[in-house]
């Protein structure tokens, strides 16, 4: 959550090239137009949504990992790279699954400025949109997308997750502990995270902002067909100018309040 209030704002950007189509503009032009239209407060808008998932969806995922990682070594010793990414992919399927509801409301309330007045929805909070979302089209629109979320998180976190645990381990003995290992491992992570992740990112995007729903596979073709295969890497930019340092700064918080737990908690 104290991540994602530094990397709002590329996330926000991210999402709006992806909804483009195939209107293309540059990452300073979308730029532009939030702070044209919306102001500088426009970068922030759905930041709420975008908290209550991290306290979702990233919550549980990472202590999924963390849990059943801490099992694996208890049993069977060091996990290698593949146990690793296959741990990762399970932990990002249920925290997935757990967070999609914050997903939808997120995509949702940071796609609104880009609509003609008429049509925003204009959500006040995230807890106002998961309302609204329920009392105007029904309980499990808020689980729409959920397979397009689910193999997301998936990638994200069988790249991210295993490429962090496994950059760590071996940077360990070449650069001892510390904030610079854990910089270093989190900027590699995420470079392998936004590579892999970013077409499923932009399939569940426009699952999830699309007003009737529809598949993946029609999306991910017409996506193709229409746009150019190209497309589907659409805001690689912002995508690594959020994952990258979001992936820094959530790791360094992570390794910080965990040195301090086992300072000040286990140890009492």
């Amino acid at each position: 959550m104290l991540a994602i209030c530094v990397v709002q704002p590329a996330d926000l950007m991210k999402t709006r090239m992806q909804l483009l189509g195939p209107e293309r503009k540059s990452l300073v032009a979308v730029a532009g137009d939030i702070l044209r239209t919306e102001g500088a407060g426009g970068f922030y808008k759905g930041l709420t949504a975008a908290l209550f998932r991290q306290a979702t969806y990233t919550t549980g995922r990472m202590g999924c990992f963390n849990s059943v990682s801490d099992y694996y070594k208890t049993n069977y010793g060091t996990p290698s790279f593949a146990t690793k990414v296959g741990i990762g992919v399970v932990s990002g399927a249920v925290g997935a699954y757990v967070g999609t509801p914050a997903e939808v409301a997120l995509i949702r309330m940071t796609a609104d400025g880009r609509l003609p007045p008429e049509k925003r929805r204009n959500y006040r909070n995230v807890f106002n949109a998961l309302a609204r979302i329920v009392r105007e089209e029904g309980l499990f629109t808020l689980w729409r997308g959920a397979g397009a979320t689910v193999t997301r998180a998936m990638v994200v976190n069988g790249s991210q997750l295993a490429v962090y645990a496994q950059a760590r381990e071996m940077l360990l003995t070449h650069m001892g502990e510390g904030i610079s290992l854990h910089f270093v491992s989190s900027m590699i992570s995420g470079l392998a995270t936004s590579l892999a992740s970013l077409p499923v990112d932009i399939v569940k995007t426009r699952v999830q902002n699309a007003e009737k729903g529809t598949s993946q596979l029609k999306v991910l073709t017409n996506v193709i067909r229409n746009e150019g295969v190209l497309t589907l890497w659409s805001g690689f930019i912002p995508t690594y100018c959020k994952i990258g340092p979001h992936t820094v700064l959530t790791f360094i918080f992570l390794e910080q309040l965990n040195k301090l737990y086992y300072t000040y908690v286990q140890n009492e």
